[in-house]
């Protein structure tokens, strides 16, 4: 892309799926990181460690929720050395990816 960096800003992105039930902890956890800006979408299912998920289900309803977040390279490493410890409990997955932030609106991370 041939974009400069007057309009993108190299950072990094986290995704988290985890279990709903403990999604109130990994935003305990994100805070202490001094996290200033994430999206969680509650609801979501799928096949994993913990089995298939299906959030519409009647009976034995489980539900992950995602969370994703863009931050400094800097951050993710505090981010990632923060919650790795508590990921064995949550299930789900964790990972962190390149990428560039639109330069725009005011800035969450």
């Amino acid at each position: 892309m041939a974009l400069g960096p007057e309009i993108l800003k190299k950072m990094k992105r986290i995704e988290i799926v985890t279990d709903e039930n403990c999604l109130e902890r990994l935003i305990e956890l994100l805070r202490h990181a001094n996290v200033r800006g994430y999206t969680v979408i509650k609801g979501a299912g799928g096949l994993g460690s913990t089995g298939e998920r299906d959030p519409y289900a009647f009976a034995l309803r489980q539900s992950n929720s995602f969370l994703v977040l863009t931050c400094e390279e800097a951050q993710a490493e505090k981010i990632i050395l923060t919650i790795q410890p508590e990921l064995k409990n949550f299930g789900g997955m964790c990972t962190v990816s390149d990428c560039e932030w639109v330069l725009g609106p005011q800035v969450s991370y």
